[in-house]
């Protein structure tokens, strides 16, 4: 039987006082062999304090370059410093269930590069989230289809994982076209990746936030959509004078 891999769960936040030791604890109970990360953008709450306390094995809390903040940077500074074979990056909010950690892992271990968790109910995310999403990943999708690239029924997703070795070295070496303050980092992974990675698919029903508040407002999402090109730029501005005021 081959040796299955090491893993990481790399948990980027940004003041999660009220979820991330919850989650770090959680997630530890739960999966005892691999590895957590928390990637933190300069938190102003107790965030660190609340993980250290906790004292447990195999847990990193990283505070992040202040100069370098956002989430797709924090994800990709993650998956370079992971330091195992595969990762697994996910909310700490809750709002990903935790045993989908498991059956992300296992597609991996299963042969994966690449495996997205897909949401089959979008409530939680309120029409206006919604709304942007989709038109979102339309435009990643044909972008994608464009070049050639793998493709996945939730391009915007934050719950996915990946081969740490194939994706540092997207990272390291096309890491400067990433819009590293957005919040698309699994379109940026997808867009640069080899063309011929073995792609995989979990499919999870989308929570509500256990505690704080989302960080995700319309305004990041008519930032998103600027970043697809002539055509994101023109559903930018139809978004922006539907939902932002």
């Amino acid at each position: 039987m081959a040796e299955r891999r090491t893993c990481t769960v790399i948990l980027p936040t940004y003041n999660e006082e009220a979820n991330i030791a919850d989650m770090v604890l959680s997630l530890r109970e739960m999966y005892p062999d691999l590895h957590i990360l928390v990637m933190d953008d300069n938190s102003t709450d107790r965030s660190k304090e609340l993980v250290d306390a906790l004292g447990l094995e195999n847990v990193r809390f990283t505070v992040r370059d202040k100069d370098d903040r956002g989430l797709t940077a924090s994800v990709c500074e993650g998956i370079t410093i992971a330091g195992t074979d595969l990762f697994v990056n996910m909310d700490s909010d809750f709002q990903h269930p935790l045993e989908a950690v498991g059956r992300i892992y296992e597609e991996l271990n299963g042969g994966c590069d690449l495996v997205v968790g897909i949401r089959t109910d979008r409530k939680a995310l309120g029409f206006k989230r919604s709304a942007g999403s989709w038109a979102f990943h339309v435009l990643a999708s044909s972008i994608l289809f464009v070049h050639g690239k793998r493709r996945s029924k939730d391009i915007m997703s934050g719950l996915f994982g990946g081969d740490a070795e194939i994706f540092s070295k997207v990272v390291t070496e096309q890491g400067s076209r990433f819009e590293m303050k957005g919040f698309k980092v699994l379109f940026d992974l997808m867009r640069y990746a080899p063309p011929d990675i073995k792609t995989g698919e979990i499919t999870y029903e989308f929570g509500k936030r256990a505690g704080g508040e989302s960080k995700v407002n319309p305004r990041i999402v008519h930032l998103t959509l600027r970043q697809c090109g002539i055509v994101g730029r023109f559903f930018a501005r139809i978004y922006k004078a539907l939902f932002i005021r």
